[in-house]
């Protein structure tokens, strides 16, 4: 007789996951699964590591994810930079359109084209959710046991090459 697995401490789970605004639209989604060993290396939103424990394969839950722990904070005005547009390269003319900044040292920096009025144009290296709320939702796909690799490193070993030194999904 076999028993249902649930997440909890030392289980290596699978999840997919999308952000929406809180009006429903959906900011961001993840359709491949996410794995992560539960409560190791602090790769989840705290709030919604709460929302998981004791889940099963299937199960959905979703938490509002403030600015601060969700790391994305809140607005900082000197991210937002206006210029003539005729200062700026034709191809990004366009709001909606990235561009990435190199500083003297070297450090980079995206922008998004948040505007354009008449020949000023409105660039914000702000992250996109920043000061807003999110609602994070997670479906479990898969739960096992972890091995002691998994467990010491907090991730499976083929993701090992790939992990962000991110604490979150996001």
């Amino acid at each position: 007789m076999s028993s249902v697995q649930r997440v909890e401490e030392d289980k290596f789970i699978e999840f997919t996951y999308f952000i929406d605004d809180g009006s429903g639209n959906t900011l961001e989604r993840s359709y491949t699964p996410m794995s992560c060993v539960f409560l190791k290396h602090n790769r989840l939103y705290e709030s919604i590591e709460k929302l998981m424990e004791g889940c099963v394969v299937g199960d959905e839950v979703s938490a509002l994810i403030d600015p601060e722990e969700g790391g994305w904070g809140i607005p900082d005005p000197s991210f937002v930079v206006r210029q003539k547009l005729s200062e700026v390269p034709d191809k990004y003319h366009k709001v909606g359109t990235e561009v990435e900044f190199r500083n003297e040292q070297g450090m980079t920096k995206n922008f998004t084209v948040t505007s354009i009025d008449g020949d000023t144009i409105t660039l914000d290296g702000n992250h996109p959710f920043a000061g807003k709320t999110m609602k994070f939702h997670v479906k479990i796909m898969l739960i096992r046991d972890a091995t002691e690799q998994e467990i010491s490193e907090g991730i499976a070993p083929e993701d090992a090459d790939n992990a962000s030194d991110s604490s979150t999904v996001h």
